[in-house]
């Protein structure tokens, strides 16, 4: 029977007229709407809609092979009242045209910053968690060349990225609906192989660019000092390499100059479980525990992103320092194969006193002001000392609002409109991430 009914739910736009809204935001252009949980939505008039977990309102029709259809629709504003930091301004005031939200990144061009963005820049050491910039990711298949690094940053004064290796890709492949899963077992020794070759293609981008290396507390001061040049912390994507030995991570720290390990990736690994297989190990493995522990003693940044909310419970559990969860964004409501996490799992990392990077994927986040408020949502859960930018530069398979490191002034300036203050925008920006890397390297 038809009824009149409010539904909330994430936008997908299909055109002026029509959406779909699914009970999960959509993590990257792989993610496909599940049938059941998902609503197609109609309006008569064109639909508008700001970024964030919508209400409409309209008349229920069955709709196979879908939830149901709701005819008629009005938006009736977001489903969630905003927390402090989405209070000091209003939400629906940054409404998009639905053909914005639905291009590609650019369709809203940022003005250019201000002077109060621009003083902000002056006072912050903007840092990335997680980035595969210049190309630094080995492939299992046809290696692309080396790209610039460290132009990009200087042009948008970034100071310091978590420059990551991937430790996985020879067993895993982009699937026919746009996932990365694993497809094969790994033979004994091919991931240590890969790392080692990973890492050299890490350090040769490190060299051709003329970039520092962050190894040690004096080197962070160092890089994040006035007039320093852009700067690298070495990072990977999966402990994968280690082969279940433990010496593989010393090996690391000491040849390579690790220092932000990542202990999970698409694998379910000899660490622990992830986020978009099914569960092998029921959390954090004892060897996986060893990995955070030794970690810690080393001066390595443990990063928990990819993992399991178990994984993630019995990680932090273990750690004696800061954590990190380099890139994600929060839902009520992940889905099965989700790489968003729920507010309880930021929590986690936040009690640690560690940092949660928000990553820019435009099908979450279609526009640099989505991407702030994203960050300001996080921020209201754990409080914007625990938020930070994880952009996985050149790692994700949708397009990015925040894809250039030249963008960081207009990100900045966002941050500022959403309602951050300058010293929580400072912190946003990277002195959130640099207060961890102060804390976990060694002296």
């Amino acid at each position: 029977m038809d009824e009149t009914r409010d539904t909330t739910g994430w936008a997908l736009p299909i055109d002026a007229h029509r959406l779909l809204l699914t009970e999960d935001a959509l993590c990257c252009a792989g993610c496909r709407p599940d049938p059941a949980r998902t609503v197609l939505v109609e309006s008569e008039a064109p639909l508008e809609v700001p970024a964030g977990r919508l209400r409409f309102a309209g008349t229920w029709h069955p709709a196979a092979p879908w939830r149901g259809r709701l005819a008629g629709a009005r938006l009736l504003g977001l489903a969630e009242a905003p927390g402090p930091w989405l209070r000091r301004r209003s939400l629906l005031g940054a409404a998009l045209p639905l053909a914005c939200v639905a291009a590609l990144p650019g369709c809203a061009t940022p003005a250019p910053p201000g002077p109060t963005a621009e003083a902000l820049l002056a006072r912050a050491t903007p840092a990335d968690l997680h980035s595969h910039a210049g190309r630094v990711i080995l492939s299992r298949m046809r290696q692309r060349p080396l790209e610039p690094v460290a132009a990009p940053m200087r042009e948008g004064r970034m100071r310091l990225v978590a420059l990551a290796m991937v430790a996985d890709t020879p067993v895993t492949h982009v699937t026919p609906d746009n996932r990365i899963a694993p497809f094969r077992p790994p033979a004994p020794e091919e991931l240590a192989a890969h790392g080692e070759a990973a890492f050299a293609r890490l350090h040769a981008l490190v060299a051709a660019q003329g970039l520092a290396v962050v190894r040690d507390r004096p080197g962070l001061a160092a890089a994040l000092a006035p007039g320093a040049g852009p700067a690298v912390v070495v990072a990977a994507e999966g402990a994968d390499f280690l082969e279940a030995r433990l010496e593989g991570l010393e090996r690391a720290f000491a040849t390579h100059g690790l220092r932000h390990l990542q202990l999970v990736h698409y694998r379910v690994n000899e660490l622990g479980d992830i986020q978009t297989e099914p569960p092998e190990h029921q959390g954090l493995t004892a060897f996986g525990a060893e990995v955070v522990r030794a970690c810690n003693r080393l001066g390595v940044v443990v990063d928990v992103a990819h993992a399991s909310f178990a994984t993630v419970q019995r990680a932090v559990e273990v750690a004696a320092k800061p954590v990190v969860l380099s890139h994600t964004s929060l839902t009520n409501r992940p889905g099965p194969r989700s790489r968003q996490i729920t507010a309880d799992h930021a929590r986690l990392v936040a009690r640690t006193g560690g940092v949660i990077g928000i990553w820019p994927p435009s099908t979450i986040f279609p526009t640099l002001r989505a991407y702030a408020e994203g960050m300001a949502r996080a921020a209201d859960v754990v409080g914007a000392r625990h938020v930070g930018l994880g952009s996985d530069m050149l790692g994700l398979l949708s397009p990015a609002c925040f894809g250039d490191y030249r963008e960081t002034p207009a990100l900045a300036a966002a941050l500022l409109k959403v309602g951050f203050s300058t010293d929580e925008a400072a912190g946003v920006l990277g002195g959130n991430y640099a207060r961890v890397l102060a804390e976990v390297l060694p002296a």
